[in-house]
């Protein structure tokens, strides 16, 4: 699928450091052509060309999951993630499949050196009720698990549910490396995820008018603990909110970070390139 036919927006000027898209779904479309996402390949060149030089592709499902160990393992730019996602689990639960599913996500994580994470898991208040929360706790715990086992990078989904998600860590114990995808707090909470160890990793969110507290967040991270992302084909930066995503929009999304903290953009580049392997586990 063409970017015109997906209403994908001009691509920014060139970032003046190599950056890594450390959350993506190259495999879900949006906009005027539906399901549809665009050509992969085509998506990472566009990437390449403004200086987004390596992605994270996560899977959150076991479809996805899969999808997401065969792109690491044919593009040398990309490495995956594997995962059920917090509002897969209530429905797998409900059919009794969650235990066999989580054992799937367990073999593709294991399954290729490239697979460097477990995630996205964690909780979602927003889109599952009460009824469902004792299956996503279960889930999450159980992807701790994995990934201390495994020696993998935990990637956390948090929507409405900043305090549980602690509560469950707490619990737990988190693992060496972990993430704050889409990093949705304050500053207080993002000191508390610090405190624990976290890596916060912003997104187009960060652009948008209405998130001060988001941006009070960013500031009150150290610059060796800062990620970006797209989540793509979600969470457009500002100006072209509500249109697709793709990981070539990044530079966007660093160049208001840089702005908000006061850093000079190469540097606040090489920093997030840097953490980025830190993060996840070495260089792609």
């Amino acid at each position: 699928m063409t970017a015109a036919s997906l209403d994908l927006p001009p691509a920014p000027e060139p970032l003046p450091h190599p950056v890594v898209d450390n959350h993506c779904h190259l495999d879900i479309g949006r906009g005027p052509a539906g399901a549809v996402p665009w050509d992969v390949r085509e998506a990472i060149d566009a990437a390449a060309a403004v200086g987004v030089r390596r992605i994270v592709q996560i899977g959150c499902d076991l479809r996805r999951a899969a999808f997401a160990l065969e792109m690491a393992r044919t593009h040398p730019e990309v490495v995956a993630g594997v995962a059920l996602h917090p509002n897969e689990a209530p429905r797998l639960a409900e059919a009794g499949g969650l235990d066999a599913a989580i054992e799937t996500i367990a073999q593709l994580a294991a399954a290729h050196p490239r697979v460097r994470a477990v995630g996205e898991t964690g909780l979602d208040h927003y889109r599952t009720g009460p009824e469902g929360r004792a299956a996503q706790v279960a889930s999450f715990a159980a992807h701790i698990d994995l990934a201390k086992r495994l020696d993998k990078t935990l990637v956390i989904h948090d929507r409405d549910s900043h305090q549980e998600v602690l509560d469950v860590l707490d619990a737990e114990g988190v693992p060496d490396r972990w993430v704050m995808h889409c990093f949705s707090g304050d500053a207080d909470f993002a000191r508390a995820c610090l405190d624990r160890g976290a890596y916060l990793s912003f997104a187009g969110t960060v652009t948008f008018k209405n998130a001060a507290p988001l941006r009070n967040a960013l500031v009150v991270t150290p610059q060796d603990r800062v990620l970006v992302e797209t989540d793509a084909p979600y969470l457009t930066p500002h100006p072209y909110r509500g249109r697709t995503n793709a990981s070539y929009l990044v530079p966007m999304t660093v160049r208001t970070m840089a702005e908000v903290r006061g850093d000079d953009l190469g540097d606040l580049c090489a920093a997030i390139d840097a953490n980025s392997e830190q993060a996840f586990g070495g260089s792609w």
